[in-house]
């Protein structure tokens, strides 16, 4: 039988040496690393899955519903005579999103370090569907802008929104098996592209289903198209509700568990349920029920321990490699995915029999221009983002994060720079825009064939346990600084569409630069990816004092007069002391609450804090005893 056997089979005690305690830590998580595909993995990917779908549903949704607010409140608020929303109208509408994630990214993943992933699931999930429901009930008065409101409802969802990158990520990444940890969080990531595609549809499906009424309003009573954009928008929260009572279900990761709150017998539970689902006899591992919150000594996440790991360059260019490639990929990603009705005009689309190029200043112009947005948006999604993303699900665990992600933005920077610097002599016949679409369309493969899925899947296996989330959610915040980058070009110099073509061929150019700071993660443990040695991670254990009293008697020796030693019986000792203290602390607080002079009072109230702290100590009995 190997040692890793016997470490699993045997009871989790501390009577143990130290060494035994570490080699069960590693010989539990390689339990998960090596468990087989199961009913619980997929329950992951759904509940992570649904999240992330709800997430690219309303971040997206916006790029349609921009245009139905446009004809709906484009003179009114917007004060436009062509029924469209203002340049900076359009621009806070869309960038109030990705500048949400950037909080809610560096928020969350700091606080699932902290609190926990359990803790923290759920609670972005609710941000979000109070935030959508919020846009779709936003309503217009004398002294309320509507824009201005939804705009601010928008910045709440992106936080929640940017809440579930790092919570998703590394939830799935801590419970997913080694060999197929790149699929599982592909997949989850992957749903992204169904949410893209949804918001497409349902944009098709409400304004197919008021055309005669859009038509029949007319520009000045737009009651139609407004009951479109509040659809379109609204039923984004549908998804999260239905999401919302599995994520509250979801149990503490066992890494978590074991690694920062050092809850030896809690994380064994949590790998218990697991393997039960994957068809491991849960009795496989044995735990002392005596032993209820038996601790281990392990590194502690500390400002000064965050500051030692990352000072170190190995791990410092991990997190700058992760950090920028995306924010590169997402100046792309986003700048094309929320602008397409400005890199591709209504020319573009008439070039490959979508529509026609119509006039805005009548109710049929607006309601055309709006539909065959969607049309090509749904078109984008279904030939480009989702299939895109599943080349990435076959091929992340094969051939490996790295070389994706270097093919990806190897292929990108040609892509733009041929966009950029072949514009005029691409459109300038309709054989040549054909060309410009289809390379537009290749480009928007490529970037889910490639680095939008890897940069996801990065952050969540370099890094140590206690820092996982934290550095996730800088990462992610890189990216969505991107998006605001490009929101921001395009809201300054939204016409020189040959000129971002290719500075964002130049930035893909820099991304394989930055690719080339990560190793490869493809088959290895996320203790492996830490760069921490796992040789003597678990420094020693220790007991609260209830366990001290009921399953050690721990006597403290005394030397008295002739170097004779007396145990002193902690529970004899402690006890009289202890409810000595509690009676003086609660007559202290009692006379406090009299109406003497404010010196008497401070002074009570000063020895009551004293009494109770010498309480919790004496209550403590010096249990944090490490075993050495």
């Amino acid at each position: 039988m190997s040692d890793a056997s016997v470490a699993t089979n045997a009871p989790l005690t501390p009577s143990g040496p130290v060494f035994q305690l570490n080699e069960r830590r590693q010989a539990a998580l390689a339990r998960i690393d090596r468990a087989p595909f199961s009913w619980f993995h997929v329950k992951v990917w759904i509940v992570a899955g649904v999240g992330f779908f709800t997430d690219a549903y309303d971040i997206f949704a916006i790029g349609n519903a921009a245009l139905m607010l446009g004809t709906v409140y484009g003179t009114t608020v917007s004060h436009q005579d062509n029924h469209a929303l203002a340049p900076a109208v359009d621009f806070g509408l869309k960038v109030a999103a990705p500048l949400g994630n950037l909080f809610g990214q560096l928020i969350f993943g700091w606080l699932a370090d902290v609190v926990g992933r359990k803790r923290m699931y759920g609670v972005e999930l609710i941000m979000m569907v109070i935030s959508t429901f919020a846009q779709a009930m936003a309503g217009q008065g004398p002294a309320v802008n509507i824009i201005g409101v939804i705009t601010a409802w928008r910045f709440l969802l992106g936080i929640g929104v940017g809440g579930d990158y790092p919570l998703s990520a590394i939830i799935v990444s801590e419970f997913a098996a080694t060999r197929s940890r790149g699929r599982l969080m592909t997949a989850v990531f992957a749903s992204q592209g169904w949410g893209n595609l949804t918001a497409s549809l349902v944009a098709l499906i409400v304004l197919a289903a008021y055309k005669t009424s859009i038509i029949a309003d007319g520009l000045d009573n737009p009651v139609s198209m407004d009951r479109c954009w509040r659809l379109l928008i609204g039923l984004g929260c549908v998804p999260g509700v239905f999401a919302l009572y599995l994520r509250l279900t979801v149990p503490e990761t066992p890494r978590f568990t074991m690694d920062v709150e050092r809850n030896i017998k809690l994380a064994v539970r949590n790998i218990q349920a697991v393997l039960s689902l994957n068809g491991v006899h849960p009795g496989v591992w044995r735990v002392d029920e005596e032993l209820s919150e038996q601790r281990v000594d392990v590194p502690r996440p500390t400002l000064r321990d965050f500051t030692r790991y990352f000072r170190r360059w190995k791990n410092l260019k991990m997190l700058i490699g992760a950090a920028y490639s995306w924010f590169a990929l997402d100046i792309a990603f986003y700048g094309l995915g929320l602008n397409t009705s400005k890199v591709l005009t209504s020319s573009f689309l008439s070039a490959i029999n979508i529509g026609r190029p119509v006039a805005v200043n009548t109710s049929t112009g607006s309601f055309d221009n709006a539909f065959n947005l969607a049309i090509f948006s749904l078109l984008i999604s279904g030939s480009s983002l989702v299939p895109g993303y599943w080349a990435s699900f076959v091929f992340i665990d094969s051939w490996g994060r790295r070389p994706i992600q270097l093919m990806g933005f190897s292929v990108l920077s040609v892509l733009f720079l041929l966009m950029g610097f072949g514009y005029n002599t691409l459109t300038a016949s309709v054989a040549g825009t054909r060309v410009f679409v289809f390379i537009y369309c290749l480009a928007n493969f490529f970037q889910n064939f490639g680095p939008n899925v890897t940069t996801f899947v990065y952050p969540g296996e370099l890094f140590p346990t206690r820092y996982r989330s934290t550095a996730h959610g800088i990462s992610a915040a890189s990216g969505k600084l991107g998006a605001v980058v490009a929101q921001s070009v395009f809201f300054v110099n939204g016409n020189a569409i040959q000129l971002i073509l290719r500075i964002m061929g130049f930035i893909m150019i820099s991304g394989i630069l930055s690719t080339l700071l990560l190793p490869e993660t493809k088959g290895k443990s996320l203790e492996q990816l830490s760069n921490e040695s796992q040789k003597g991670f678990v420094r020693g254990s220790y007991l609260n004092s209830s366990q001290i009293k009921e399953k050690y008697q721990y006597h403290a020796q005394a030397q008295i007069h002739s170097n004779s030693v007396m145990a002193l019986s902690y529970d004899e000792q402690s006890k009289p002391l202890g409810h000595l203290c509690s009676v003086f602390a609660l007559v202290c607080a009692f006379v406090a609450t009299i109406p003497l002079l404010r010196f008497r009072f401070r002074a009570l109230l000063s020895l009551y804090h004293l009494f109770r702290k010498i309480q919790r100590v004496i209550a403590d009995g010096g249990g944090r005893i490490l075993y050495q």
